[in-house]
């Protein structure tokens, strides 16, 4: 059973910084793509970032320059750095992470994590 486990969500004031974590556990035969995802109060669930297999990254335009995301393949983690936050980056943050287990008849399959609420306020 494949499985996303976040970290690192919680209150932070504005101009500063949060890392958020989110690994892979359970029996995995490969990762691609993986991403992150957030959803402000009372909007929709929009697009952080991405990052490729290969290292190949995309951002919102909202967050680029501030927020970088990483990957650790050996680890199985994609790591979202979130600098000098504004209020409105407020949300829960989701990972993703397409991956291919024996449970999926070795088929990539989009995998979301719980969540973590990031409360940027003075």
């Amino acid at each position: 059973q494949v499985q996303l486990v976040e970290s690192g969500g919680g209150y932070v004031q504005p101009g500063g910084s949060l890392t958020l974590s989110c690994a892979a556990s359970g029996t995995i035969l490969s990762i691609g793509a993986m991403g992150w995802y957030r959803r402000p109060p009372g909007q929709l669930r929009e697009l952080v970032a991405t990052i490729s297999s290969s290292g190949v990254t995309e951002y919102a335009d909202s967050v680029k320059g501030r927020f970088t995301v990483s990957r650790d393949n050996a680890q199985n983690t994609v790591t979202l750095q979130m600098n000098s936050l504004k209020s409105e980056d407020t949300a829960v943050y989701y990972c993703d992470a397409g991956v291919r287990s024996p449970s999926t008849d070795s088929l990539a399959v989009r995998y979301w994590g719980q969540g973590t609420l990031v409360t940027v306020s003075s």
